[in-house]
Parts: C-alpha cells; sequence; structure tokens
C-alpha cells in the first residue's frame, strides 16, 4: 500500500458502503423472518394438489433458502467490510501519528510511489549553538527506526486490505447464480480460514511418507474442524490441486509401505473421511477455479498416478474412494460418474478385471471392513451417489421422450441398465471377507435409494421427520424403472442374484407404497382409489396393477425385501386409519379401502415368501420354517418408528442405527392424532411377540399365514372396537369376508395366474 494513499485516505466513502451493506442486512434479516415464518410455512400447511403440491412448494422452498443465504453473505460482507475499515484508520492513524513524531525530530517521509518511501534527515535550525557539536543532521539510528515503524504499519495495513479482497473475493465467487451461504463474524475469522487452509495444504505438498502423526493429528483436526467452511475448502483444495490430493491420499492409505502403525491407521481413517467432506464442500463454488479442478479430477480419472504407492492407482480409484463422504455438486458427480461408467464399459468383462485382481494390493478404503477394499472405483462413486440424492436422480433418470409408464427396456437409464444387468462384479474382499459378497451391489441400492426417497440413503430418523416428503416426478421416474426391471420375467433371478441390493429393494418399495396401493386399488386398470389413496406429491409413481403385483412378488421372495416393505405397508395403513377416523360415512368407507388394499399386498408378498422358503429349502422343512420365522419378525421395525409431516422413519434391525425404512404416512398431523393406531398397534404386535420366543425359530407356512391373519384382523378390530358406527358398516357389508379374501384369496392366491414365480436354481 502506498504511504499516501493510507496517509490522506478518506474512508468516508467507505463508511458510506458499509451504513448501506448494515440497512441492506437488516432488510433481508426481515425478509428471511417474513420468508420462513409465513411464504415458506404457509406453503407446508397448505393443502395444495397437482403442480401446486410439489412444483409451487419446492420453489418457495428454495427460494425462502434464497433470502437466507442472502441474508447471511450480506451480513458476512458488513462485518469484512466494517472490520477492514476499523483498521486502515487505525494504521491511517498511527502512520500519521510517527510521521509527526518525525517531524520533532527533523526527519522527513516521501512517499516514492508504488509501495516505496523515504525517510531523510534535515538541517537544524539551532545546529551551530548545539554545544554537543553535532552536524546539523538527524541521528541516522532515528531515520532508521522510524523508516522500520513505518513500514511495519504499512505492512500491516497492506495485509489487512488485500486480505479483505481476497476474502470478499472467494466469497462472491462461490456463488454464479444466488449467495454465498459461507458466515463469517468477521474479517479475521474468514481470513483465518484461508491462512490455515494454506497451512493444511503445506502438510500435502511434502511426501506422504514424511508426514509424522502429529502432522497428520492436526490437519484431521483442521479439516473436521473447517468441514462446513466454504472459503477453506475451495483454498484448500485449489492449493494442494487435483492429481497431489490423489497422491496423497494413496500414499496415507497404502498398508505396506513400511511397518503398519494402528495409530496412524485410525488417523487415516478419519482422514479419508474429513479429505471427502472438504472436497465436496469446495465442489460447490462456482469459481473459476474450482471449475477448473474439478475438470482436472475427471482428466485424471483413467490413468495411473506414476506413483509407488497403492500399486500405483488410477485417478478414479483414489478419488472415488475419497468421495465416499460429503455433499458434492451434483453436475459434477454426474460428469464424472459418466466418465467413469464409459471408461468402465471398455475395461469390464469376464477376463481379468481391471480395478480387482492380485496385482492390485491398492486398499483405498478404511471404511469397508472386510469386504470392501475400495479397489473398485465403481463402487465408491455409488457410495457418492447414496449421500447426494439429487445427483443420483439425475444419473438414473429416465431417457428423454419417454412415456408415462415404463413399459420397455429402452425406456431404462442406460446406467441402471448397465450397473443392474451388464456389468461383470467381482467381489472386493480382504482375506478374512466373504468372497460371495459384492459390496458395489449394496452401494448401487443405496445410490438408488437415495435417488428414489430424495434421501441420503443412511439419514437419520430426525433427518427424515423433520424433512417431510422429498418424492418428485424425478424420483417417482426412477422408482418406475426400478419396479419394472425387478418386477420382470428376469426380477427373481436378479433378487437372487443380487442378495445385498434386497434391503434397499425393499425401501424403496416401502418408499412408495402409497403409490402401489392406488395401483392395486382399482379393477385391472380402472377406477383406481384416487380418495382413499390421493397423490402425496406431484407426479406420482405409476406402475400398474399387473407392475405392482409383480414388483411386490418378486420382493417377497428375499427375507429382507419382505420385511421392510411389510413393514413400511404396515405402518401406511395405520396412518391411513388414523386419518379416516370413524366418525363419517366416508371415512369408514376408506378405511375398508385402506384394511382390504393392505391385505392384499400383504397377501402377495406373503405368498411369495412362503412359496420361496418351500423352493429354497422344501415344503415345511426346519431350515424353510426357519426362514419364515425370520420373516414374521418384521413387526419390531415399528418399534422406535419416528413419525413426522408425511413421512415416517422406521429403523431397520440387524443393521446400523441410521439404517431407515422411510414410510409415507396418510395423516397429516402427527403427535397423539396419529398414534391412534401407529402407536397400540406397534406396542400390541412388540407385547404379542415376546409372549412367544417360539416364532423367532420357526414357523409353519399355516403359521404364517395365520400370523399375518391375525395382525390384520388386529388392525380391524381396534378401528371398529369403539365406534358402533364403524362396527355396523362391517357386519352390514362384511368386511371379515372382504380382508380374508383379499389376503388369502386374491393377494396370496394372485400369484398362482399373476405375478412372479418363485426363483429355482
Amino acid at each position: 500500500m502506498d504511504l499516501d494513499a493510507l496517509r490522506h485516505g478518506n474512508f468516508s466513502k467507505l463508511g458510506e458502503a458499509i451504513t448501506d451493506w448494515e440497512q441492506m442486512t437488516k432488510k433481508l434479516a426481515d425478509l428471511q423472518k417474513d420468508a420462513e415464518n409465513n411464504l415458506k410455512a404457509k406453503a407446508d400447511k397448505a393443502k395444495w394438489a397437482g403442480a401446486n403440491a410439489t412444483v409451487s412448494r419446492e420453489f418457495i422452498t428454495k427460494t425462502a433458502a434464497e433470502f437466507a443465504d442472502a441474508h447471511t453473505q450480506a451480513n458476512s460482507i458488513t462485518k469484512i467490510l466494517s472490520d477492514t475499515r476499523g483498521e486502515l484508520i487505525s494504521y491511517r492513524t498511527q502512520l500519521n501519528e510517527a510521521i509527526t513524531r518525525g517531524t520533532q525530530q527533523n526527519l522527513t517521509v516521501i512517499d516514492t510511489g508504488e509501495g516505496t518511501f523515504t525517510v531523510t534527515g534535515n538541517t537544524r535550525p539551532d545546529w551551530a549553538s548545539d554545544p554537543s557539536g553535532k552536524t546539523g543532521v538527524t541521528d541516522q539510528k532515528a531515520a532508521e527506526a522510524l523508516r522500520d515503524e513505518i513500514q511495519g504499519i504499512l505492512a500491516k495495513a497492506t495485509q489487512s486490505d488485500n486480505s479483505a479482497a481476497k476474502v470478499l473475493m472467494l466469497l462472491v465467487d462461490q456463488a454464479k447464480y444466488g449467495f454465498s451461504e459461507g458466515n463469517y463474524k468477521d474479517r479475521d475469522a474468514a481470513a483465518k480460514a484461508i491462512v490455515d487452509a494454506n497451512k493444511m495444504a503445506k502438510i500435502l505438498a511434502k511426501n506422504p511418507h514424511d508426514v509424522t502423526n502429529t502432522e497428520l493429528a492436526s490437519l484431521d483436526a483442521a479439516l473436521a474442524h473447517y468441514k462446513n467452511d466454504p472459503l477453506f475448502a475451495e483454498q484448500f483444495a485449489t492449493q494442494v490441486g487435483p492429481k497431489k490430493m490423489l497422491t496423497f491420499w494413496a500414499g496415507i492409505a497404502d498398508p505396506y509401505q513400511g511397518n503398519y502403525d494402528p495409530e496412524r491407521a485410525k488417523q487415516a481413517k478419519q482422514l479419508q473421511k474429513n479429505l471427502g467432506i472438504t472436497i465436496g464442500r469446495a465442489t460447490l463454488s462456482d469459481s473459476s477455479k474450482m471449475q477448473g479442478w474439478e475438470k482436472e479430477i475427471i482428466k485424471l480419472g483413467p490413468d495411473q498416478l506414476g506413483i509407488d504407492d497403492a500399486s500405483d492407482p488410477t485417478g478414479y480409484a483414489v478419488m472415488s474412494n475419497l468421495m465416499r463422504f460429503g455433499d458434492y455438486d451434483d453436475q459434477f458427480l454426474n460428469d464424472y460418474g459418466d466418465k467413469l461408467l464409459a471408461y468402465d464399459k471398455k475395461v469390464n468383462g469376464e477376463g481379468i478385471n481391471l480395478w480387482v485382481n492380485n496385482a492390485n494390493q491398492g486398499d483405498l478404503n478404511y471404511w469397508g471392513y472386510k469386504n470392501d477394499r475400495g479397489r473398485d472405483p465403481v463402487t465408491g462413486f455409488l457410495e457418492a451417489l447414496g449421500h447426494n440424492p439429487d445427483a443420483s436422480t439425475q444419473f438414473f433418470a429416465q431417457p428423454a421422450g419417454t412415456g408415462d409408464i415404463v413399459k420397455k427396456d429402452s425406456e431404462i437409464s442406460d446406467h441402471l441398465k448397465y450397473l443392474t444387468n451388464e456389468r461383470v462384479w467381482v467381489s472386493d474382499t480382504t482375506l478374512e471377507g466373504d468372497d460371495n459378497y459384492i459390496a458395489g451391489r449394496k452401494s448401487l441400492g443405496h445410490a438408488l435409494e437415495a435417488a428414489t426417497t430424495g434421501y441420503s440413503y443412511d439419514a437419520s430418523a430426525d433427518v427424515i421427520k423433520a424433512g417431510g416428503e422429498h418424492r418428485t416426478p424425478a424420483t417417482a421416474a426412477v422408482m418406475e424403472e426400478v419396479a419394472f426391471l425387478y418386477g420382470s420375467e428376469d426380477g427373481p433371478e436378479m433378487l437372487h442374484d443380487q442378495p445385498e441390493m434386497a434391503a434397499s429393494l425393499g425401501k424403496m418399495a416401502g418408499a412408495y407404497i402409497d403409490d402401489i396401493n392406488y395401483n392395486l386399488s382399482g379393477v385391472g386398470e380402472y377406477e383406481m382409489d384416487e380418495s382413499t389413496f390421493p397423490a402425496k406429491y406431484e407426479g406420482r409413481a405409476k406402475f400398474t396393477q399387473e407392475g405392482a403385483i409383480n414388483f411386490l412378488s418378486v420382493l417377497g421372495q428375499s427375507e429382507n425385501s419382505h420385511r421392510a416393505v411389510t413393514a413400511a405397508q404396515h405402518l401406511y395403513t395405520l396412518s391411513a386409519l388414523d386419518a379416516y377416523p370413524p366418525t363419517s360415512d366416508a371415512n369408514i368407507g376408506h378405511a375398508h379401502d385402506a384394511l382390504t388394499t393392505e391385505a392384499k399386498a400383504r397377501g402377495i408378498l406373503d405368498n411369495a415368501r412362503v412359496e420361496q422358503a418351500a423352493t429354497d429349502y422344501g415344503a415345511n422343512s426346519e431350515d424353510g420354517n426357519k426362514s419364515l420365522g425370520r420373516s414374521a419378525d418384521w413387526i419390531k421395525l415399528g418399534v422406535g418408528a419416528a413419525v413426522g409431516v408425511g413421512v415416517a422413519a422406521i429403523p431397520l434391525p440387524g443393521t446400523t442405527a441410521a439404517a431407515m425404512v422411510i414410510a409415507p404416512v396418510a395423516a397429516d398431523t402427527v403427535g397423539e392424532a396419529v398414534n391412534t393406531f401407529i402407536g397400540h398397534e406397534i406396542d400390541e404386535g412388540v407385547d404379542s411377540r415376546e409372549e412367544d420366543p417360539r416364532e423367532q425359530a420357526q414357523m409353519t407356512s399355516s403359521e404364517f399365514y395365520k400370523k399375518g391373519e391375525n395382525q390384520l384382523g388386529s388392525v380391524y378390530h381396534n378401528y371398529i372396537k369403539d365406534s358402533p358406527e364403524a362396527a355396523k358398516s362391517a357386519n352390514d357389508n362384511n368386511w371379515n369376508d372382504d380382508i380374508q379374501n383379499a389376503y388369502l384369496g386374491v393377494g396370496s392366491h394372485q400369484n398362482d395366474y399373476r405375478g412372479r414365480t418363485p426363483y429355482k436354481d
């Protein structure tokens, strides 16, 4: 900074700008509050139908979020400008005071341009009468001291000015359209994020084998601390650079370099996660630097990195393991995935697998336990899609120009067809793992869960409960593809050959159980029951009645898919009874339809389970009965169900606590109103389950059907027992036969002439 620029600086214009920003921030705060409390709140509560139910509501939600981001950015800019102005005024004061002191010492300070200046001594007027006999020129040491003092002030002012400019530029460049969500309490906080990013980038500039455990710990701590900081993420990523990011992780991850250190392995595991999250945050920036970074990462994909670590992996192999964690830019993930699958198709086949082979000992994934070493980059990429729902929905979107209902293979996404039917998957396990387990298929299930539900596959119950309905026409279109593929003639074989997919398929069907019920409710393709099963979002999934039957008849064949979709079906019916209390003839009629449709769906699922168990183990064999006993245990899924507006999250036993079945809820209210049937039935089911521990061991097919019929009967009984009107209607209209016939006659025996037969080896 030039000396005169600071010395004579007029900061009034900057002060006026800050005042304007302060006023703007206050106005945006009011707009944000109004958008949240009025615009969005009213949209959430509105009982809209048609396009308004999703298109308008989604637009309003995004608009409200933009107001929040606008306020956040304006607030950060105001604080940064205010801090910088205050500092520069302080430095100006210090500079003028120093020059004044210099004048008193007969020192002259002159700005010589381009950030330079001189300090010279003047001839003192009283030099001739000075008894010391000194010359008239001021002491050189005093001149040097003043020079150093002024130089220090200018350096600080320059640093203040430059860091503010850099912070503001980075902040504004984060979003090409809209606003950045970067929130900083002052200029120093933003500047420190950049400084710390540069400091951490220097660690990655080193040979990974020269990095100490202490340095790794500090790197992990910094990345975890700044995981949501947009300026840190971008500065860190761009300073490290694409290739160095990849080679560094490969070097840290490789467990075969030197002596294995358990403590270092723990740090490496956290580093994989923290790096992935930080890189993901960086890709959300729209700056030209990050756009170039993303293109370079994709370009490096098919090539080996030219290093000794991790069997000299390709860029795809390393990056796919980092992106297992984090929120990534949707377009980047789709561009990356398009290139990865295009390359994978060229090298994938029946021969030696390019990714997984004995020559490749490059373990790059610390989160796969024994069954996912991270050598197959498609697996890591699919995990990324599983955590990025919008990107996954786009990646598996139906081809352009398809009709309302998926009827043929050409209406299926090429990506989905390749990954489900064409790709040769290879087990990527350690010597201690299960050679028959394909981690990539599990990850494909995760990606499709995200694509169809709109939630990360491992979203928590609290997130789901608060988030509500996330389904859209786009997510429904992917669901239609999945149902068509796995409900096809090849569906039983696909499910049998892809057991890792079963739980995810059941969860996907559970998330669309209201649409499945709607498709089951008509006579053929006519007179489907829109009033009992209204669309909860625009562009609901269309399966056709035959398609719904086929899909359920396949899902029922697997224990894992059967229990997930059955739990969702049962909870949805309970919520429908909450939505249609026996207070009117119309409600009682809807309750009848909800009960009979569940009976039909349960019958299809249970019949498929019985027939598959008999095919696998022999009719009424001990192993077959054990399988049915496990399938009858699904009622425990209801324990701990979190019911929100429009959706419920049902814990899936046997997996992590975060594994949830997302079920649509018919009732629009939560709390006591919705617990009338849901809470009672879950409690009763668990109590009765605990009274009969034998069921955990085995169950004959007859007992299995009896249990299913009793569960339906219990719900039916609890609906009418306290309502004389409902009881009379049920008696007059013979609900008993309707429910029994739907379960045992229509549902179970539907498979005798429709649906898919059990899989046979």
